[in-house]
């Protein structure tokens, strides 16, 4: 079976795992933790970064650090993993979700402009599948309203906007190190920011709540969390972000010989980047416009019965059973509904997607 996804995984990530293994303990508890911290900081420029046990857990604190609470809403894009939605909830918000562009499959600007009220605080951008969002008119409306933007960067690490790297647009922004994601610790994250007050705050939160106060460690003044990575985790994501641009370099290889062969099929879409925009391309997928006599489910399944396994692009979160928004994000719907992720792990060679490639051509009957 060839799969959707899969991490490169080298001796130095071995090497440096075993050497957390063996020397990272006591006084060199949070050395890959602390180098992988400064690594985020000077790869984007940010005066703060801590590393979490997942993406979700980073927004969850962050959202909170921000001064989102009961009552307060929460812009996010219909088409995103249920985390960006989710923790908007944690904190006692409400998430309005608003329509996609149909090419970018990122936030409609001016669908987040009209679904502003006097609730909305805040505004989570995603960088889906590793193209960015529309940062310079997100940011502008933001500016204009005085709402809060958090970045949901977890599958962009690399990505650019006009050249400037996506999780440095907002006031904070959060990205992931899952187990299929462009680098990957097994599960964990990151945030980064340049507000100081925001990061005392986060970083109290990831402490359970102690005290700010250096000389009354053990003092808890709030509710916090448990939201760590291990040292051990770290180091693994230290020798995958010193390889950061060659990992970025094969999924666009991979992508280039899906466009090749798939690219003059009317009606069949690939998630090209923009032309203001570098995308990382995390995930290859299609996007079935045309009625080509066969349902998107129905490809899918054939094309595990020739070892291609695929996963359905993710479902219009609005439509989830623990909201009750009765919005209707055409775009959304119409994306998450006719598209797949294909195969794109970075251990994917030229034969294999071709392969891949003939195998849709010959279920797409072309």
């Amino acid at each position: 079976m060839i799969l959707t996804a899969g991490p490169s995984i080298t001796q130095k990530e071995i090497d440096y795992v075993n050497d957390a293994v063996k020397t990272g303990w006591n006084n060199n508890w949070n050395s890959y933790l602390t180098k992988l911290e400064n690594a985020f900081k000077d790869k984007f420029a940010a005066k703060h970064a801590l590393l979490t046990s997942s993406c979700t857990g980073a927004m969850h604190m962050a959202i909170r650090a921000m001064g989102i609470g009961e009552g307060d809403e929460v812009i996010v894009p219909g088409l995103t993993w249920v985390a960006t939605a989710s923790v908007v909830n944690y904190v006692g918000g409400t998430p309005v979700f608003v329509d996609i562009d149909k090419k970018t499959w990122t936030m409609d600007p001016e669908s987040f402009r009209n679904a502003i009220t006097d609730k909305t605080k805040a505004v989570m951008p995603v960088h889906l599948y590793g193209h960015p969002a529309k940062m310079d008119e997100i940011v502008a409306i933001a500016k204009e309203h005085n709402l809060k933007i958090l970045e949901d960067a977890a599958p962009a690490i690399g990505a650019t906007f006009n050249g400037k790297y996506c999780g440095t647009f907002g006031d904070v922004a959060a990205f992931s190190f899952q187990g299929a994601k462009m680098m990957v610790t097994g599960e964990g994250g990151i945030l980064i920011t340049n507000d100081d007050d925001i990061f005392a705050n986060i970083k109290q939160y990831s402490e359970h709540g102690r005290s700010k106060d250096p000389n009354n460690t053990f003092w808890i003044e709030t509710i916090g969390y448990k939201y760590k990575m291990s040292n051990i985790q770290a180091a693994l994501g230290l020798a995958q972000f010193e390889r950061i641009n060659e990992l970025i370099d094969r999924k666009r290889l991979i992508f280039s010989w899906y466009e090749k062969r798939l690219d003059e099929i009317e009606g069949l879409h690939l998630n090209k980047e923009a032309d203001w925009a570098k995308s990382i391309y995390w995930m290859t997928s299609i996007f079935l416009e045309n009625d080509f006599g066969i349902l998107r489910n129905e490809l899918m399944n054939r094309l595990k019965e020739d070892g291609v396994d695929t996963r359905p692009v993710f479902p219009t979160i609005s439509k989830y059973p623990m909201w009750e928004s009765g919005c209707h994000n055409p775009n959304a719907i119409a994306i998450s509904e006719n598209s797949i992720n294909l195969p794109s792990g970075h251990n994917l060679e030229e034969d294999q997607i071709d392969y891949i490639c003939n195998s849709i051509i010959k279920h797409l009957n072309i």
